[in-house]
């Protein structure tokens, strides 16, 4: 039997993880949306798609959570998407509305399923569909790292001329303008970045992974980015369908890890079959634990918006 993944929100991001998802051949998919006729349209369309790329699946549009029923993975990106100016913490009022309604909703049918959160605030709204979802830990789990990470990467192959298949980034904490990219734990062939480029470059290309985001809203005016937020979703969701055992930095529920407790925080986790199997600890020096305590307090600031 097929895996089944269900994406929620057939806007940009929804509708391109589908098309990786199909692509990959990674499982049938099931894309809803509240929009009567937008999810059945772009489901049609790519399963249209499926002769001439050669992907051998089932495809389908709803507006019916019905037909998400016994999902393996649901992945969430409802949401309103951000505009020029805005923070992520802007949308937590109405982001929260949508996420609570569609976490609801998809629990009642898909109990065992694990929840990948993509709308933002991330941080925030994976901490909501925790608290609502009544999910071990383990199974409710944020995408943001993966995307900043790749980012970073992108970043550094840039700078250095490279293949960024030899580049390696470490991201941590909240997916926003605090984040902590980890410079001396991201590499280039072994080689950490802070040993191949002077120190103002290193923070040039810090702080444009920071900014990674708000730079693609500001070119685009309208809209945010999605090509590499879904991809980065499929990645996540590879390493689970397949019991990949990969080390990915992702949101998760943190119980004491960094000493941090009742937060959704960016950290190295091992993905597998059952959702999240490890968090990993590494050591960091007092200015990158400041850095984690700052995007923490962010992060605590977003979350007090959300009244639980």
């Amino acid at each position: 039997m097929r895996n089944k993944i269900t994406i929620v929100g057939a806007g940009f991001v929804g509708a391109t993880a589908a098309h990786w998802c199909a692509a990959k051949e990674l499982g049938d998919v099931v894309l809803v949306d509240i929009v009567e006729g937008m999810p059945q349209g772009k489901a049609l369309d790519l399963l249209e798609a499926g002769p001439i790329e050669g992907y051998d699946l089932h495809i389908v549009g709803t507006n019916d959570y019905a037909d998400t029923a016994n999902s393996d993975i649901v992945v969430i990106t409802a949401g309103l998407p951000r505009k020029p100016g805005m923070t992520r913490e802007d949308l937590v009022e109405t982001n929260a509305r949508i996420v609570r309604g569609v976490v609801e909703n998809i629990v009642k049918v898909s109990p065992d399923a694990i929840l990948i959160l993509v709308t933002n605030p991330l941080d925030t709204m994976v901490y909501l569909a925790y608290k609502v979802s009544g999910l071990p830990r383990e199974r409710c789990i944020g995408q943001a790292g993966v995307l900043d990470g790749a980012r970073m990467r992108a970043f550094m192959a840039m700078e250095l001329g490279v293949s960024v298949e030899n580049t390696h980034a470490f991201v941590m904490g909240g997916h926003g303008d605090e984040m902590v990219p980890l410079a001396r734990y991201s590499t280039v062939a072994g080689i950490p970045i802070t040993e191949l480029l002077s120190p103002d470059r290193v923070a040039a290309i810090v702080e444009r992974t920071r900014k990674g985001g708000g730079e693609i809203v500001s070119l685009l005016k309208q809209g945010s980015a999605f090509f590499a937020p879904s991809a980065a979703t499929m990645q996540m969701v590879e390493a689970i369908l397949k019991d990949r055992k990969m080390i990915l930095p992702c949101s998760v529920y943190l119980q004491g890890e960094y000493g941090l407790d009742d937060i959704c925080f960016g950290v190295p986790v091992k993905l597998g079959r059952n959702g999240v199997e490890q968090i990993l600890e590494v050591d960091l020096n007092d200015e990158e634990r400041a850095g984690l305590e700052k995007s923490a307090d962010l992060i605590r600031s977003s979350m007090a918006a959300l009244n639980l």
